[in-house]
């Protein structure tokens, strides 16, 4: 491995579980400034105390959103958009290079492909120059792939996420976003299918901070290499004491009782 990229890495997985708690925060320019992200350096103060590994932002956000004084937070910066006010929501364009995030001291970069869009192809095309830049750099790439388009009934469905998971393989990402299969057992297939490291996309909020602690323990059950999760996280009422809880989950292999002891106001 280029060992630029193996620096880099280590700012994003934790160097002795191989693991990672990444907070996408990239969130302000497909639907707008939302609840939580007001913000962006209180939200990373809040991910810092907590101990998550990295986050995740759009280029105009990492003087805000990048590593603090004494603490190790990785920045990957996010290198496609599109938004919700777009006839076409689904089709993201790149807005920035590998070049652009190596100059703003990003750790890692990320590419957004929603596979069945009729776009697919402009953004697969994105995805494999992205990724022979980031080679050539030494700069890690994760790949967010979902599946989104006509023709696609279920976006969870195990053998839709697993092709997911291996198309961004195939391209040339070194970790790769996809959607949770709802249990261990399907989503260990997607996991074994990808061949490299799987982390889970949390999804729109959810109404039980008890759910997102089971996706996460769950996925990891199945191999999965830990979660980037943004809206779950960020939108919590306390997203110090979740990440904390997160951490114990991902860092510390605790079962979600366990790892809720102290924590359980949380809920």
């Amino acid at each position: 491995m280029h060992i630029g990229k193996a620096i880099r890495l280590e700012r994003i997985f934790n160097r002795n579980t191989g693991k990672t708690i990444i907070v996408p925060m990239d969130h302000g320019v497909t639907v707008g400034p939302i609840k939580g992200l007001a913000s962006i350096r209180d939200v990373v103060t809040k991910l810092v105390a907590g101990g998550a590994n990295a986050g995740l932002v759009h280029k105009g956000q990492v003087g805000l959103g990048h590593r603090m004084e004494g603490s190790d937070f990785g920045c990957i910066v996010h290198l496609s958009a599109g938004t919700v006010l777009s006839p076409f929501p689904n089709r993201k364009r790149l807005v920035t290079t590998v070049e652009e995030a190596i100059r703003l001291g990003a750790d890692g970069v990320s590419v957004h492909v929603n596979l069945g869009d009729e776009s697919e192809g402009q953004m697969l095309s994105d995805l494999g120059r992205v990724a022979a830049s980031a080679a050539d750099w030494g700069m890690p790439l994760l790949a967010m792939i979902y599946a989104r388009g006509p023709k696609i009934g279920n976006e969870y469905d195990p053998d839709v996420v697993a092709h997911c998971a291996r198309v961004g393989a195939e391209l040339g990402a070194d970790v790769v976003k996809v959607n949770f299969t709802g249990d261990a057992e399907s989503f260990s297939r997607v996991v074994a299918s990808a061949g490299v490291p799987v982390v889970i996309a949390g999804g729109p909020k959810k109404d039980s901070t008890r759910g997102v602690l089971d996706m996460v323990r769950s996925s990891l059950d199945a191999g999965g290499s830990g979660l980037s999760v943004g809206r779950n996280v960020f939108q919590h009422r306390d997203p110090v004491r979740l990440v904390a809880v997160l951490r114990r989950i991902v860092h510390e292999n605790m079962d979600v009782d366990s790892a809720l002891e102290g924590y359980e106001n949380i809920l």
